[in-house]
């Protein structure tokens, strides 16, 4: 993978910030989201209340969506 990271603007609890993700992270994020029923701000917003103080956003949005496609299949 050699794809350099996007910045894109989220809107967080009412305040803006920017994260940098490769585009497969981004579009894999987007997929998530989609299939939650979420706008992207809500998802972002979600992992960002569950990460720790030690992780930023951008590396918990990347651990998330590994995460979620690690897990099991379920039906």
């Amino acid at each position: 993978m050699s794809s350099r990271p996007e910045k894109h603007s989220l809107t967080l609890r009412g305040h803006r910030t920017s994260v940098s993700l490769e585009p497969e992270f981004w579009q894999a994020f987007r997929e998530i989201a989609k299939a939650r029923g979420l706008p992207l701000n809500a998802l972002a917003a979600e992992v960002d209340e569950k990460r720790g103080v030690d992780r930023g956003l951008a590396s918990a949005i990347r651990v998330y969506v590994l995460d979620h496609y690690r897990r099991p299949s379920e039906g």
